[in-house]
């Protein structure tokens, strides 16, 4: 039986990447970057501070 490419790689590894892949958006980073900076989650905060509106932040939490 064939394996997949996934199948190739042990569970750990599969569950970073799909952590990765959920961090790998610049605007999610950016968020995460800013809160480990200032250790504040307020919406309105992070939109003040960031080139991204409330309704994309709140997306992105």
């Amino acid at each position: 039986m064939v394996q997949s490419k996934t199948e190739l790689f042990d569970k750990e590894l599969a569950e970073m990447a799909v952590l990765f892949k959920a961090l790998a958006h610049p605007a999610r980073l950016r968020i995460l970057q800013f809160l480990a900076e200032t250790q504040t989650c307020i919406t309105g905060d992070i939109s003040d501070e960031l080139p991204l509106g409330r309704t994309t932040v709140n997306q992105h939490l």
